[in-house]
């Protein structure tokens, strides 16, 4: 049991590692391919570290995007890591520190001289890479803690609310620069918050209704390994008309997979119904990001 215990722990962590390592060159990979080449301004603190380059740029001297990125994300490290996790920020950390160093040391030329390519396709690769950190427990840092943190506290996610942050950096760069590439980079935000909330189901909800004929087994083993809430109900099959019971639970959506495998692991002809939950009220317990 320890001995798995390690190992799933060891697991996590290489996970984790190639998670952020991938996040970190994609994002020097994007900024070098997709955006800086049009003039783009990318989301969060990224963006602030571009439009700070360009401003200090007017006045006779620039200020690296890949230092702003680090000097911009270290404060709010500071004050989101008790409240999220330690290792998360740590490897939050690590992404940006990596993706600061790959885009001062790798240099690709752009795929598409077309500008709406560069927005879709940026756009698009900016959310899948935020997504691959997250789901490795990690983040690109910057507003991503302040969502995550936000949004553990609410219970919900709150990318709609980020998007506006960055369409407010998007006025000042528009107001300052160019309204016409302020609105294209309005586009790419949107496109990379819509992937980020196309991929990314922590904080969904779904009920599972389960019909079985092993409830005891089937409850025991759901609550040694999840802390939500499980109710039973006896009732009778309509064909076989024998007695069996309805299971009632809520749970994050990205726990619908491993708790399914756990059930037909105690009852191989449990029959399992998914359905998203559009509202839920009372007390919900949300697996801790570690």
């Amino acid at each position: 049991m320890f001995k798995k215990l390690i190992n799933d722990k060891r697991s996590r962590f290489i996970i984790t590692l190639v998670s952020v390592v991938i996040a970190a060159f994609l994002q020097a990979y994007v900024l070098n391919v997709f955006i800086q080449p049009t003039n783009l301004l990318s989301s969060g603190f990224t963006g602030v570290a571009i439009l700070i380059e360009k401003i200090t740029s007017l006045f006779g001297f620039s200020f690296p995007i890949s230092l702003g990125m680090i000097l911009l994300n270290l404060p709010v490290a500071i004050l989101c890591y008790k409240s999220i996790s330690p290792k998360f920020t740590f490897f939050s950390l690590l992404e940006v520190f990596l993706a600061s160093f790959f885009l001062n040391f790798t240099h690709y030329p752009p795929l598409f001289d077309d500008i709406l390519l560069n927005i879709v396709f940026g756009g698009f690769a900016y959310g899948l890479l935020t997504v691959i950190a997250l789901k490795g427990n990690a983040s690109t840092g910057g507003t991503d803690f302040i969502a995550l943190y936000v949004s553990n506290r609410k219970g919900k996610a709150i990318w709609g609310y980020v998007f506006i942050f960055n369409a407010i950096i998007l006025t000042i760069f528009g107001y300052m620069f160019s309204w016409e590439y302020a609105g294209y980079s309005i586009l790419l935000q949107f496109i990379s918050t819509k992937t980020i909330d196309s991929f990314y189901k922590r904080y969904e909800r779904v009920t599972l209704q389960i019909t079985t004929t092993k409830a005891q087994e089937i409850i025991e083993a759901y609550i040694l390994q999840y802390h939500h809430g499980i109710s039973c109900v006896e009732a009778i099959g309509g064909y076989s008309k024998k007695p069996m019971n309805l299971l009632h639970t809520v749970v994050s959506s990205y726990e619908v997979q491993d708790i399914v495998s756990l059930m037909k692991d105690v009852d191989s002809n449990v029959i399992i119904n998914v359905l998203k939950t559009e509202n839920f009220f009372g007390y919900f317990y949300q697996t801790p990001i570690e």
